[in-house]
């Protein structure tokens, strides 16, 4: 790919400058009756013209490439030497603003390693005996003894000496939930510690390990990449051929050298030249004005064309950060909502991932904090203190699975079956409730997968570091063709480079661990909001809004630009074999020729500039009222996934007990219904459906208006058994099974309504 330096571009602004002077002085001279200063003007502006022109030539042809600006050469050199200065002035102005267009389509950012050579360490901390002393990286060697402190990266591959060591490896694997490895386990360089001081036992030196790994796989695939046949330098494969053939069939036909020249100024790939950079750039314009940075024209064309995309899943296809998916309170114990404040006060004074999303999500509901009092911090076993009275400890159970009380290992089940974290509260030394969180999905993948493949994309294949459970899962929600789970970075650039071998490929990705594959790719995407700075530095596109639907934004403006710019340029040279054909024929001389090519490239650039039109359909405009009623209920969202909680315990509790304790919880949950719920479903068919029909069409709201009926329908249902449990004086056997599966199914629809208008509706918004 060719890219201006400095230099160049300051020379070809120059030329533009110097050619459009040349061109208007001769005007003015024409106009004057100064017809030999005209002349001379123009002829001035055409020599000038010819030296770059030769010298950009020369280089295309030194890397094995004949770019269309041999016919500029030849139009230039014809016209001087048959005395049609007029001409050679269009056309040298022609090549500038050409060129200048090019220049800026093509500025690109260095893809340098900074932030990568930034996060390595350069020096480690040797224990010798009982003194500890720092030594260069690069000094050391296997076997030695590391002290890792809080906060520091792990300088050398190596084992876990003295543990164990709580580990923050997002940085290698791209996943945010931090780890535990026990003494013995092997570590990774580039891992940061998340807890408590541990000592490592190097295995390898500094240069042979994972983090040197990724730098030199970086370097290595931008370097292998392969230049990119531009979209001007493909249709000049055939149009300089005949162009050339055209003029020599005219120069022997007539024998006149004139009417050659007149078939190359006219055969001049203004089109080319000009057309296609013209809606590249706009194509660029576009992009940025939605928070989608694109380096150069290259970048843009080659993603118009891309087939496959290649993406990562923490970070890019999921938020990135865990997140209470689930409370459970212990039967006879606290509820949800107490579960989860007494778990978050303790948190407070925690810097695990894990605690910050539960106080995160304890705020979110509303719920008062206490500050824990007598706290202790065991790192990879969780935080013990005193909160209202109560000795309270968060984290692990300590127990083996089979010593758990049943309700625990329903609870244990769940998590293994969404690929969830659990999280223990300990009350007083009885276990009493627990928290399941994950990794949540972006509201607006799905929707923007199907974009996705609207825009042209057929192969869609999801790499991680995470295991393979929530990887199949993010996998069959979304629809996509293939998952592999577990892959190292080397393992991704090989998944990269194999899919590029089939067709043009997209790499999207936000750590380091995703560099590597970024470089190797046609085209490497980058999520720049909240990603790695060597990932958007390894890039091709960043993505600088947190938003991943601007990936199908970028995708569908590269393929309608791209599709402008071949309609501009095949209607060009369509026009300018037309020319062509009337020159060789002695029916159009040089300068009238060149005037007609001048107005073939107004017309082409008219159209071309039809790219700077935002696409239709890429995202509904909403009225300001609806964007604020979205936010309004987005948020009753957040505040209502205790209700769900409350809903499924409940289920789970007519199971076991059918007394006094399961009627309160279904009193219980006919308030929240009653209470929270319903208003929440009679608000959003009252106000917000209303206003995205405005917009949208009433046909995009019908479906949930249905399922709004449904829950309404179950939320009877349920009442209807309270009053009758009421009348009788308790629940009777026979309405536990369809009090149960009235609850179960009022739980799943409410999860899946959630997810449906959070992924239609609410995803709309920023």
């Amino acid at each position: 790919m060719w890219r201006a330096h400095p230099g160049r571009r300051l020379l070809e602004y120059a030329l533009l400058t110097v050619t459009a002077g040349a061109l208007f002085g001769g005007g003015v001279g024409w106009l004057l009756g100064h017809r030999d200063v005209a002349d001379t003007c123009w002829a001035a502006g055409t020599a000038l013209a010819v030296v770059p022109a030769v010298t950009w030539v020369v280089a295309a042809l030194r890397r094995g490439r004949v770019g269309v600006d041999v016919l500029a050469v030849l139009a230039l050199a014809g016209t001087l030497a048959v005395g049609e200065y007029l001409a050679g002035a269009l056309v040298g102005l022609m090549l500038a603003t050409g060129r200048c267009l090019e220049a800026a389509a093509e500025r690109r950012a260095s893809h340098d390693l900074r932030s990568l050579l930034e996060h390595a360490p350069r020096s480690a901390r040797r224990r010798d005996g009982r003194n500890v002393v720092v030594i260069p990286l690069d000094t050391v060697v296997p076997d030695d003894l590391l002290v890792v402190g809080t906060g520091e990266v792990v300088p050398v591959d190596g084992e876990v000496a003295a543990g164990p060591a709580v580990l923050d490896e997002s940085v290698l694997t791209g996943e945010s939930a931090q780890v535990e490895r026990r003494t013995g386990d092997t570590v990774r360089s580039g891992v940061v510690n998340a807890g408590g001081v541990f000592e490592v036992r190097a295995t390898a030196t500094a240069a042979q390990s994972t983090y040197a790994d990724i730098v030199r796989l970086t370097r290595q695939a931008e370097a292998e990449r392969a230049p990119t046949v531009r979209l001007a330098e493909r249709c000049a494969a055939w149009f300089l051929p005949l162009s050339l053939a055209l003029a020599a069939a005219a120069w022997l036909a007539s024998g006149s050298a004139t009417r050659a020249v007149a078939v190359l100024v006219v055969a001049t790939p203004c089109p080319l030249l000009l057309a296609a950079p013209v809606a590249i750039v706009s194509g660029l314009s576009q992009c940025a004005r939605r928070g989608v940075v694109v380096r150069d024209g290259g970048a843009l064309e080659r993603l118009g064309r891309a087939r496959t995309l290649v993406i990562d899943k923490t970070g890019t296809l999921t938020v990135g950060r865990p997140r209470v998916l689930e409370v459970v309170g212990a039967p006879g114990g606290p509820s949800p909502a107490e579960v989860l404040r007494l778990a978050a006060s303790l948190d407070q004074v925690s810097a695990h991932v894990l605690a910050e999303a539960i106080v995160r999500e304890a705020r979110a509901r509303g719920l008062s904090l206490t500050v824990p009092e007598d706290v202790a911090e065991e790192p990879g076993r969780g935080v013990t203190g005193s909160v209202d009275g109560h000795r309270a400890t968060v984290g692990r159970t300590g127990l083996p699975q089979a010593d758990l009380p049943e309700w625990a290992r329903a609870v244990d089940n769940r998590a293994l079956l969404d690929g969830a974290a659990g999280v223990w509260l300990t009350v007083d030394g009885t276990l009493s409730g627990a928290l399941l969180l994950r990794d949540p999905l972006r509201t607006d993948a799905p929707r923007t997968i199907r974009r996705l493949r609207t825009a042209g994309l057929n192969r869609l294949l999801m790499l991680t570091g995470d295991r393979p459970e929530p990887a199949r899962e993010v996998g069959v929600v979304l629809g996509l063709d293939d998952v592999r789970a577990g892959q190292l970075p080397t393992d991704k650039i090989t998944a990269v480079r194999e899919e590029s071998d089939r067709a043009v490929t997209v790499m999207v990705g936000d750590g380091v661990n995703d560099a590597p594959a970024l470089a190797a790719a046609d085209v490497g995407v980058a999520m720049g909001a909240r990603g790695s700075t060597s990932a958007s530095e390894a890039a091709d596109i960043v993505l600088t809004t947190d938003r991943v639907s601007r990936l199908a934004d970028a995708m569908e403006i590269a393929a309608r630009a791209r599709r402008i710019a071949v309609q501009s340029a095949a209607a060009g040279m369509a026009l300018s074999l037309a020319a062509m054909t009337a020159a060789l024929l002695g029916r159009l001389p040089p300068a009238p020729g060149a005037l007609l090519q001048e107005a073939i490239d107004v017309a082409v650039i008219l159209n071309a500039l039809r790219a700077l039109l935002p696409p239709r359909g890429t995202r509904p405009a909403l009225e300001p009222e609806a964007e604020s009623l979205i936010h309004r209920f987005a948020t009753e969202h957040d505040d209502l996934r205790d209700t769900l909680d409350a809903i499924r315990e409940a289920a789970g509790l007519l199971a076991t007990d059918r007394g006094p304790r399961a009627l309160a919880a279904v009193r219980e949950i006919d308030h929240l219904l009653t209470e929270r719920l319903l208003p929440h479903e009679h608000a959003e068919e009252r106000e917000l459906y209303p206003a995205l029909n405005r917009r949208l069409g009433p046909e995009t709201t019908d479906t949930m208006s249905r399922a709004h009926a449904e829950i309404e329908r179950l939320a009877e249902r349920v009442g209807t058994h309270l009053h009758l449990a009421d009348t009788e004086g308790g629940l009777r056997p026979e309405q536990l099974d369809d009090l149960r599966a009235s609850l179960y199914g009022l739980h799943t629809i409410l999860r899946l309504h959630f997810a449906q208008e959070e992924e239609s509706y609410f995803s709309l918004t920023p």
